[in-house]
């Protein structure tokens, strides 16, 4: 209690961010002292088990689909990798006999090779040209209407861009091809010819994804304040000095989800392959997913081919799984 100057006894109030509860104690033994907010009332456990019926309802639809379109074709895939099955006949166990095989498949290694390639020229070039691509809509054209032209090869088909590419580049009537032989006096056989077959389905690849790739980078590039580019402007920097010291290390998270996505996508490259060119010239553009697709559907090895889609599977989560750690996904500089 304290005595004011008027002489009346008033009581202290003390202010509520100083205030804390305290619980009674007996005679000898210390006041215990408990801080506001830590002990927050919980729902009972008896609600949470009245709720997990409908929870389990919800979510049934969802683990129903997984696993019937996934987990069951993954372990039955997995299975037959180690049988000989011919479809007509039931599965055979044979071990790693199909394995041995693959390691010294020729066409196999082949097929590897062309693949590789293949994801090379569409991630340098994917990711090159949607990153110029991004940087350009996010610093000097803003329309919103730009944007929605440059996705639209993003909404059509795979097999629809493989057909309009087919035309336009026939090495008679294609539109690519009739320019050429305006300004060289020469045609090129773009899909047949074992040197530019793979660089062909490459540049399809690219036009096809290359909105897609930009607007997720366009989104990476709005997260960057806009005052770290206007202290470059301060202190002299251009635009292609900002470019290369400020936008690119600062999209480092985005820019490796995408490239993970290029060669995730690039890896299981069949549709466009499956049109165009069939896998040649003479095995030039065989990827592998058109090897898997010819021994299941075409020999009737399911065996086998569910060797190589097992094998594809190992080599995508372990490419997938060093570029996350040499890249450093999780880390960017604007932490």
């Amino acid at each position: 209690m304290v005595v004011t100057s008027q002489g009346n006894p008033t009581t202290p109030v003390t202010p509520p961010s100083a205030a804390v509860a305290t619980t009674a104690a007996r005679p000898g033994e210390p006041r215990k002292i408990r801080k506001p907010g830590r002990h927050t009332p919980t729902r009972s456990a008896a609600a949470r088990r009245r709720d997990l019926p409908a929870a389990l309802l919800l979510i049934l639809p969802a683990v129903a689909g997984f696993a019937v379109f996934f987990a069951y074709p993954t372990l039955r895939g997995i299975y037959l990798s180690f049988t000989d099955f011919h479809v007509l006949s039931p599965p055979n166990w044979v071990g790693s006999a199909n394995f041995r095989e693959m390691f010294g498949d020729d066409v196999f290694w082949h097929s590897l090779l062309v693949t590789v390639y293949f994801v090379v020229l569409s991630v340098c070039f994917g990711t090159l040209i949607s990153l110029v691509t991004a940087v350009v809509l996010h610093r000097v054209a803003r329309s919103s209407l730009l944007r929605g032209v440059i996705l639209l090869p993003f909404l059509i088909s795979n097999v629809i861009a493989a057909l309009v590419w087919q035309w336009m580049l026939d090495p008679q009537l294609g539109v690519v091809n009739i320019v050429l032989r305006h300004l060289t006096g020469h045609s090129i056989h773009f899909f047949g010819s074992g040197g530019w077959a793979i660089p062909s389905l490459a540049a399809i690849s690219v036009w096809k994804w290359m909105g897609y790739y930009a607007l997720l980078i366009f989104a990476g590039l709005q997260t960057i304040p806009s005052t770290i580019y206007e202290a470059g402007r301060v202190d002299g920097a251009s635009e292609m000095q900002m470019f290369r010291r400020l936008t690119v290390p600062l999209l480092r998270p985005i820019l490796v989800m995408v490239v993970v996505l290029t060669v995730i996508n690039s890896f299981q490259v069949f549709d466009i392959v499956q049109v165009t060119t069939r896998g040649g010239p003479a095995n030039a553009s065989n990827v592998l997913q058109m090897y898997i697709y010819d021994k299941a559907f075409r020999q009737f090895d399911f065996g086998y081919a569910a060797t190589l889609s097992l094998a594809l599977f190992a080599l995508l989560i372990t490419v997938t799984f060093t570029q996350l750690r040499l890249a450093r996904a999780g880390e960017s500089d604007l932490n």
